[in-house]
Parts: C-alpha cells; sequence; structure tokens
C-alpha cells in the first residue's frame, strides 16, 4: 500500500486502500498498524486534519480492529 508522508509529531507516514477499507500508519517509531473496515471519509478527516495524531487517537484507535504488520 501506498503511504504518504504526513506533518506530525507522531505519525510518518499514512495510506488507505478504499477497496478494503484499510488504513495504514506508519509511527514515526517505525512501527506499521493497518486498521480495518475504516470509512473513506474518516481516512480524508484524518488527512485534513491539522493533528493526525490527535484524530487517530479521538476516532480510529479504539473504534476499529487493527493489527501491527511491521
Amino acid at each position: 500500500m501506498e503511504r504518504y508522508s504526513v506533518a506530525s509529531s507522531n505519525v510518518s507516514s499514512v495510506g488507505y486502500d478504499e477497496n478494503t477499507q484499510t488504513l495504514e500508519v506508519e509511527y514515526l517509531t517505525g512501527a506499521i498498524y493497518q486498521y480495518y473496515n475504516v470509512p473513506q471519509n474518516i481516512y480524508e478527516g484524518m488527512m485534513d486534519s491539522p493533528s493526525k495524531g490527535r484524530f487517530l487517537n479521538l476516532y480510529i484507535k479504539d473504534y476499529y480492529p487493527y493489527s501491527r504488520v511491521g
């Protein structure tokens, strides 16, 4: 999945596959997580947010299943 670099104190890059509704997040630590069943509007909201990490904590982490993939 292609990820795009983002300006964040917590997140390095973000990618999204609309066919599978999978959000992929690479943290500055190098860890990569995939969040599943994430609607496209949530991904777009994260990308439009001035704070990617805050958006992730408020709207994604506790709401969608995930797994560490890297």
